[in-house]
């Protein structure tokens, strides 16, 4: 009989609470209890019940999709393939408070540092096909517009040109920095939106924060729909590690 951690029941209590005001869905309740009894068994000692790191983090995808790959539409990110540092910082940030999810601070809130090393190693080193683009939405003037701060930026305002830090394939760069192609609309949308209103947050100095305090609600609105419309190049992978980074950000030395 698997026992159960006294601060996992705590955080399984926590869970059932929170959603009952805030999370409906059945089947991401049924995926956060699951991912609690695997991952804290395996943080107490009780290895011998979970074979490997794939098996548990199997509860990963009830939200983020099969293998971490997630699709194209909806709110949750892929995570498969995503640079090892950047899904371990993000991992520490719920875990310690700079983000804001309740289900994924309740899933790592328990987790020491060194498992989630290891579940974001994991994920990054799953190379998986990615799904279509999501089809081209809004007006061709405002796809044009996200198109130029993507590429360009816009130096009178002093916001730098995506490519700058996230490569030129918008795949990411090594070992901290995300890709954004394969993402949704409504997920960029909203996470511009939780940079602006703090609700998420990086180390300091936070540059994301600092950039996204600087866009316009349309700002936000074109780089989601021209981000999310465009295809990922075959065989695209993360680039090397920017020499040197065009701006100074915590979370790159992280």
């Amino acid at each position: 009989m698997l026992r159960v951690p006294c601060g996992v029941r705590h955080a399984i209590v926590t869970l059932l609470r929170a959603c009952r005001h805030e999370l409906k869905a059945a089947a991401i309740l049924a995926g956060g209890l699951h991912a609690l009894l695997a991952l804290g068994a395996y943080g107490a000692e009780s290895r011998s019940t979970v074979d490997s790191i794939a098996e548990r983090v199997v509860p990963c995808t009830s939200c983020h999709g099969k293998e971490g790959r997630a699709t194209s539409e909806g709110y949750f990110p892929r995570i498969a393939g995503k640079p090892a540092g950047y899904l371990y910082n993000q991992l520490l940030n719920f875990r310690d408070g700079r983000r804001q999810y309740a289900l994924m601070t309740y899933l790592v809130d328990h987790l020491t540092d060194s498992y989630l090393r290891e579940i974001a190693e994991y994920f990054a080193a799953l190379n998986l096909p990615y799904p279509q683009a999501q089809p081209a939405s809004g007006s061709r003037a405002l796809r044009a517009a996200g198109e130029v701060l993507v590429k360009r930026g816009d130096a009178a305002r002093s916001i730098p040109a995506c490519v700058e830090c996230h490569g030129r394939n918008l795949m990411g760069t090594l070992p901290s920095v995300p890709g954004l192609l394969g993402l949704s609309r409504d997920y960029l949308h909203g996470q511009l939106g939780h940079w602006q209103t703090g609700t998420r947050r990086a180390h300091p100095p936070d540059c994301m924060a600092k950039i996204a305090a600087k866009l316009t609600p349309e700002d936000i609105t074109a780089l989601a729909v021209w981000i999310a419309g465009q295809p990922v190049p075959q065989g695209a992978s993360a680039a090397q590690p920017l020499q040197p980074a065009p701006m100074d950000c915590g979370g790159l030395s992280r």
